[in-house]
């Protein structure tokens, strides 16, 4: 919230990539707060949780729209900053704010497309074949269908993304010293990109693997829910309490470590009149 407030009330932090920042910020609340609906459920009725029920599809089908909500803007923000780097020697293609807002749309079109699938009838409330033991009434086939080309596209495309803006960055730094040129500048960007790619990999693969790990047991699992409790169980809200951290980390590793947004905050706390200069991301 903090961070959606500052972007917004803040004039010069209105650029294509805070836009992007700010729709992370906006999938990170929905998560947290379809997590938290999901939670208080568990302490009011634990069994609709375990044995699954119809009560459970509408706080699931937010849970996974917030989720893939938030691993596609990740993915967009990876490829607007390697757009940013690859093209800022040419003025043929520039992202604008109408391509964010366009890129915010569909993310949240496919987002929400695919988390309501089980509300428009991909569920197993009347089966007990195919049923999922850790997401009921959740299907094992839709886990999957989601599960696993997201996985594929959350660490596939940024990794691409991050290797080629740290190439790039390294061959116009060895191009510039060849030229007798001062290379610190390019040399501190590089370094601050490898660090915040390495964040961003470890960050996602404690967050998802292990979700991603509960997908796969619930599809070569065939014991039934009163075999699994309460170990299972405990493990798949240990998996929600990651995916609940990740809304945490994304706000650091993106948006709070950027001197832009930490001088906005603090001007915005200490209640200053002076203007503070904006420097780019």
């Amino acid at each position: 919230c903090t961070v959606i407030v500052t972007r917004m009330v803040t004039k010069d932090l209105h650029k294509p990539i805070s836009i992007l920042f700010c729709n992370l910020a906006f999938s990170d609340l929905f998560t947290s707060f379809s997590g938290f609906w999901i939670s208080m459920l568990f302490i009011t009725n634990p069994d609709i949780t375990i044995f699954g029920s119809k009560d459970m599809l509408a706080p699931y089908a937010l849970y996974t729209m917030s989720i893939l909500s938030t691993i596609y803007n990740l993915v967009s923000i990876g490829i607007e900053r390697y757009l940013a780097v690859a093209e800022s020697m040419r003025t043929r293609f520039r992202v604008a704010r109408h391509h964010s807002i366009a890129v915010v749309l569909i993310n949240w079109f496919l987002a929400f497309i695919l988390g309501c699938l089980p509300l428009m009838g991909w569920n197993c409330l009347h089966m007990e074949k195919n049923l999922s033991v850790l997401y009921s009434p959740f299907c094992v086939d839709y886990l999957i269908f989601i599960a696993i080309p997201n996985v594929v596209v959350a660490f596939i495309i940024p990794l691409f993304t991050y290797l080629r803006i740290i190439i790039i960055l390294r061959k116009r730094k060895l191009r510039m010293k060849a030229c007798g040129q001062a290379t610190g500048t390019y040399k501190s960007a590089e370094i601050q990109v490898a660090r915040t790619s390495i964040f961003i990999w470890l960050l996602a693969l404690i967050s998802y693997a292990p979700f991603f790990a509960g997908v796969i047991f619930d599809a070569t699992n065939r014991q039934c829910h009163v075999d699994l409790y309460p170990g299972v169980y405990i493990f798949r809200n240990c998996t929600a309490v990651l995916i609940t951290m990740n809304c945490l980390g994304n706000p650091i590793i993106y948006t709070l470590k950027g001197k832009t947004l930490g001088a906005k905050l603090k001007a915005l706390k200490c209640l200053s009149t002076h203007r503070v200069p904006a420097c780019a991301i």
